[in-house]
């Protein structure tokens, strides 16, 4: 026989004595006093009699009381112990509440070891740190959808369209690590808000090259034996990125051989294979000349302090009218390993300090191709200094 419901009414709770009085199923009003009170479930699960407390008269109405109890005597009835399963969801209540905020904070503290430039003065974050926290920081990470975040970047993502690439970007980077922490977070929102927002209209260009044949002239142009012209110079024979031309120090060079740190190689963040890069008897002369003006271990100081910035190569070729730029070099090496020579792709590949390959394929094959690409770097020298521009093949050296 079931029990009669709703036996109190509204009035009743504020007029019952100090007692406990029954609204029916199991619902009871516990009175402290005439004025205060509180509501209480009994119920038995497992046959086990227990009581679940439901709150204070003065912040829960009879009506949120009763409505309360019919979810717990629902939940009782299924098996579960309303108790048990009230604890459980307001632990994962509180696990959701964590802010965007304190998720970037605790994704860049993890990721900033594996970073390179990057992790530099927090530049990895920079673009979540302008557009993104203001906005969404303050929201749990639970609560972001596609719509927020397209709402956030929208008005940036025509006009700073690099900026707005990069936040989309490192926010799903910390929906990824948010989800490893077990938070409750939708992975495809960054994407979906990608879709939302639409085509940039912006068209990437790659940086400006000198083609191949008109290296030589360049080259020629650059021989007043500065800091500037020998760093342009060893650049240029050697294919490598400014980034590591301009931290090269002479501990690093040893016979004809520049090893570069594996921290100082772009895409190498987190590995600890360092890049050897063969030296022609061309860039061994460069080096030689820039001995004289190195100063604290850095072949290339700049006049102050340090090393030459990395502006410095461009403003040359800027002053003269160009639109090439150093690193467009890397894209004339290439250029000519594929026009003039039959160099294998995973040499001319490597050549450039480019990983070849799957992580198994890299992991069984140890080779850097050392010789091959000696032999390589002396033919380009020869093409660099104007000796030759003919049609070369390096079959044999691979």
């Amino acid at each position: 026989m079931s029990r009669p419901l709703n036996k109190l009414g509204a009035r009743a709770v504020q007029t019952r004595p100090s007692g406990k009085h029954s609204d029916g199923g199991g619902l009871w009003l516990v009175k402290t006093d005439q004025k205060s009170g509180y509501w209480v479930l009994r119920f038995t699960i497992h046959g086990r009699r227990r009581e679940m407390g439901l709150g204070s008269i003065a912040v829960v109405s009879l009506k949120a009381a009763r409505e309360d109890a019919t979810k717990w005597r629902a939940v009782a009835a299924s098996g579960l112990d309303p108790i048990v399963e009230r604890e459980r969801l307001a632990r994962e209540a509180a696990r959701n509440l964590h802010l965007l905020k304190d998720l970037t904070d605790d994704c860049f503290e993890a990721l900033k070891k594996s970073l390179k430039k990057e992790g530099k003065a927090g530049r990895w974050r920079s673009p979540l740190d302008l557009h993104v926290l203001p906005k969404l920081g303050k929201t749990p990470v639970s609560q972001i959808g596609q719509i927020d975040i397209r709402d956030a970047l929208k008005g940036i993502w025509t006009t700073k369209p690099d900026p707005a690439r990069k936040a989309l970007n490192r926010i799903s980077v910390v929906f990824k690590h948010a989800a490893a922490l077990g938070l409750d977070v939708d992975l495809q929102a960054p994407a979906k808000a990608r879709a939302l927002l639409g085509a940039q209209g912006h068209k990437w260009e790659h940086i400006p090259a000198v083609p191949w044949p008109e290296v030589a002239d360049f080259y020629a142009s650059i021989g007043d034996g500065t800091v500037t012209h020998l760093a342009l110079r060893l650049l240029i024979l050697t294919g490598v990125r400014s980034a590591p031309l301009r931290f090269i120090r002479l501990d690093q060079i040893e016979g004809d051989v520049w090893t570069i740190p594996a921290q100082n190689m772009k895409g190498r963040e987190g590995k600890t294979e360092d890049f050897r890069v063969p030296l022609s008897a061309e860039a061994l002369r460069v080096i030689e000349q820039a001995k004289p003006l190195a100063r604290d271990g850095w072949l290339f100081p700049s006049v102050r302090k340090g090393v030459i910035s990395d502006a410095t190569m461009s403003r040359l070729m800027e002053r003269r009218g160009m639109k090439e730029r150093p690193h467009g070099f890397r894209s004339s090496l290439r250029d000519w390993m594929a026009e003039a020579t039959t160099t294998p792709h995973d040499i001319a590949e490597t050549m450039l300090g480019h990983s070849v390959g799957g992580s198994v394929e890299r992991a069984y094959r140890r080779t850097d191709f050392l010789a091959q690409r000696r032999a390589i770097m002396e033919q380009w020298a020869s093409v660099v200094t104007g000796k030759t521009i003919a049609e070369s093949s390096v079959a044999d050296a691979a």
